[in-house]
């Protein structure tokens, strides 16, 4: 019994000796929006977990626009930034699907991120360099197909579930 107990309490010992289990989970957001209420359709991402080789914790989200909303963005690009959204816009966002991600995956999103926040000049596009835009490359860089078909530009949840279509294996479905 005694040999027993001895050979348990190893094993308990080399399982809390193991390192936790850390990653990053990537989150596709669209926001159903509304021209009258001054919220826009738009689609972002989030970011949420811990980094394996530093054990750094995230939670952070991004989303690219326009700097100023006007009827400039009607007529040809306007100055844009990355923005955060508050956590309450997060709760009452369309979840549409999430992908555990790499370190090297997590760097290379931060990246991206910080290159459309430091881009000069005009860089918002409603055409054709807009969140989807931004929130596409974030997917391609996570591995996933991505096209961007005319006809969704301005309808992020619609062409969310198109992304969703393009990847099966996400096993995801779509968003009403």
């Amino acid at each position: 019994m005694t040999r027993l107990l001895s050979i348990i309490l190893f094993a308990c010992s080399l399982l809390w000796s193991l390192p936790a289990s850390a990653a990053v989970v990537i989150t596709f957001h669209s926001f159903n929006g509304s021209v009258f209420f001054g919220r826009y359709p738009h689609t972002f991402v989030s970011l949420d977990g811990t980094l394996d080789g530093t054990g750094k914790k995230v939670h952070e989200n991004y989303g690219f626009t326009a700097k100023t909303v006007s009827p400039a963005i009607l007529v040809g690009p306007v100055q844009g930034e990355i923005i955060t959204e508050k956590e309450k816009y997060l709760k009452s966002t369309n979840n549409h699907f999430s992908i555990k991600i790499s370190d090297a995956q997590y760097e290379e999103v931060e990246a991206e991120m910080r290159k459309w926040r430091d881009a000069p000049g005009k860089s918002y596009s409603l055409s054709d360099h807009n969140c989807i835009h931004f929130v596409g490359r974030i997917a391609e860089i996570v591995g996933l197909k991505v096209d961007f078909p005319e006809n969704m530009l301005r309808k992020p949840k619609k062409w969310l579930n198109h992304i969703e279509f393009l990847n099966p294996q996400l096993h995801a479905k779509p968003v009403n």
